[in-house]
Order: C-alpha cells, then sequence, then structure tokens
C-alpha cells in the first residue's frame, strides 16, 4: 500500500509541475507569471506586516488599546 501512495504521490506532482511549466497561447508559463510578480507580492506583505506590528504595538501601551 505505502508503493501505490508513493506511485500517485509522485504522479501528482509530476502533473503540477508539467502544468506550472507549460507555455499557454500567450508564450507564458503560471510559473513566468509567478516568478515576475513576487517582488510586488513580496512588498505587499511586507507593508501589511508592518501596518500590523505597528497597530500591535499601538495596542499594547498602556492606555492605547481597546
Amino acid at each position: 500500500m505505502g508503493l501505490l501512495k508513493f506511485i500517485a504521490v509522485g504522479a501528482a506532482i509530476g502533473y503540477g509541475i508539467n502544468y506550472i511549466t507549460k507555455k499557454g497561447p500567450n508564450g507564458r508559463s503560471i510559473l513566468d507569471d509567478i516568478t515576475e510578480e513576487a517582488p510586488e507580492w513580496f512588498n505587499k506583505a511586507k507593508t501589511y506586516a508592518t501596518e500590523k506590528v505597528e497597530q500591535a504595538a499601538q495596542q499594547a501601551r498602556p492606555g492605547g488599546g481597546y
């Protein structure tokens, strides 16, 4: 049973990699789109995290919370 599960997981991973790297009608793959947009997503996440840390620090101050 373990070998069958190993084969199924390997096939799913292989199919997923094939799907992500396959070129579409515009000549670009999903992976190309993800790697191009990653820096923008990173900056948005960094800004969001900074805002949340500032909110938590504000609430942690005496008399600054709810």
